[in-house]
């Protein structure tokens, strides 16, 4: 997979370097990986999106997020085991991080946060990787329901795999 701005990035070490360099903001450079991982239907295209380990850009928090966003995805959309790379020290805080501005959320955060941060010690909300392409199963629809108070209508919804 290339590094070429012209594509969206394929993997996740592929974000990130194109972050480290320069070329993308974090924000950019993940939501293409993410939208690219969602519309990808293959749960071994989608592994492998996430395998090769993203360099540690030696900013604590980042690195950190990076570990969490590896394995959220495997473990949210029942990939098997998170790549090696995610349990490396690099990848976890000591202190508890909160995205700025959000002083009057810190409890929600602290219990909404999916197991992947929260274990990195990284509060955010119940669904930190949304995007429009997310696919709707019913965590979704039970999220969106407890962000905003109403029910998704006229949505497919795909059932959790195996059951989960």
């Amino acid at each position: 997979m290339t590094d070429d701005l012209n594509h969206r990035p394929g993997t996740l070490a592929e974000a990130i370097r194109r972050y480290k360099s320069g070329r993308q903001t974090f924000s950019v450079a993940l939501g293409e990986l993410l939208d690219e991982f969602y519309m990808d239907g293959d749960k071994g295209s989608r592994l492998a999106r996430l395998q090769d380990p993203p360099e540690c850009a030696g900013d604590k928090v980042f690195d950190a997020y990076a570990g969490a966003v590896g394995e959220h995805l495997v473990r949210r959309w029942h990939l098997g085991t998170p790549p090696e790379w995610t349990e490396e020290p690099c990848r976890f805080l000591r202190r508890p991080w909160f995205p700025p501005g959000v002083q009057a959320e810190k409890p929600i955060l602290l219990v909404e946060s999916p197991m992947a941060f929260r274990r990195r010690m990284l509060f955010v909300e119940a669904e930190p990787l949304r995007r429009a392409r997310m696919p709707h199963d019913a965590r979704w629809c039970a999220y969106e329901y407890l962000r905003t108070g109403l029910m998704p209508e006229g949505d497919s919804v795909d059932p959790l795999p195996d059951g989960a």
